[in-house]
């Protein structure tokens, strides 16, 4: 058979069996991510209603800053990351460094501002459109704040998905701050980087339909959202 076809079988048996490596590695990763996710859409969310309501000088170069954060490379997280918790940085009494709780500061750092940006336009295109009518009852700026978030919640869950399926495909900062140690702080992306460099094309081939039914299964509850919003406008429309 082919070699590529080979490893190809395997990879799908492995799944369908569920492999207890494989299992292990999807797990800490899902953990890892969705434990950034929370923290990075809690985070991201109130800077950026903060943004979007208030007013104050430097404001100008605070978006800027935010936009060039969007960009932010992985590596460069990473590496701050590291030297902050290694032994000889400010954090180093912390001892979490090449631990799941230094990957998931990595994820959080680099999915915060994406979450920030976005939210923080969706919130001020709606008060662009609600917020006349909202202080015209009263609502002061924090009021209207909640009320728009609450209605555009659907929108802000879609941001949260979008950070998540960031999060769970990052690879630099993650084996930096990490290590990569098997069945510790090993997760999808970088296990599937070490395995292909051993020449295991099964067990990285597995983890990458893994990966790719993840982002797939975001990219369906994304458009799930999307098609649900659309219909509940069209409903209140008519």
């Amino acid at each position: 058979m082919n070699p590529f076809l080979d490893s190809a079988a395997q990879a799908v048996r492995m799944v369908a069996e569920g492999d207890p490596q494989l299992l292990q590695i999807v797990g800490l990763s899902l953990s890892v991510s969705a434990s950034a996710c929370l923290i990075a859409s809690a985070l991201g969310l109130l800077a950026g209603a903060a943004i979007a309501v208030w007013r104050f000088p430097g404001r100008g170069a605070v978006l800027v800053l935010l936009n060039t954060l969007l960009a932010l490379p992985s590596v460069v997280v990473g590496l701050v990351v590291y030297l902050l918790l290694s032994r000889a940085g400010p954090l180093g009494a912390w001892g979490i460094l090449f631990t799941p709780p230094a990957m998931v500061i990595a994820q959080s750092i680099l999915v915060t501002p994406i979450v920030a940006a976005l939210a923080r336009q969706t919130i001020e295109d709606a008060l662009r459109d609600h917020g006349e009518q909202l202080r015209s009852l009263g609502a002061g700026r924090l009021a209207s704040a909640l009320i728009v978030a609450w209605d555009e919640r659907l929108a802000l869950l879609t941001l949260a998905l979008v950070a998540f399926g960031r999060a769970v495909s990052e690879v630099g900062a993650v084996m930096m701050v990490g290590g990569n140690i098997a069945g510790v702080t090993r997760v999808m992306t970088t296990a599937i980087a070490l395995e292909t460099s051993k020449g295991d094309l099964p067990l990285a081939l597995a983890l990458g339909l893994v990966l790719l039914a993840v982002v797939l299964a975001l990219n369906v509850m994304i458009a799930a959202l999307r098609q649900w919003r659309t219909v509940g406008d069209r409903e209140l429309a008519a």
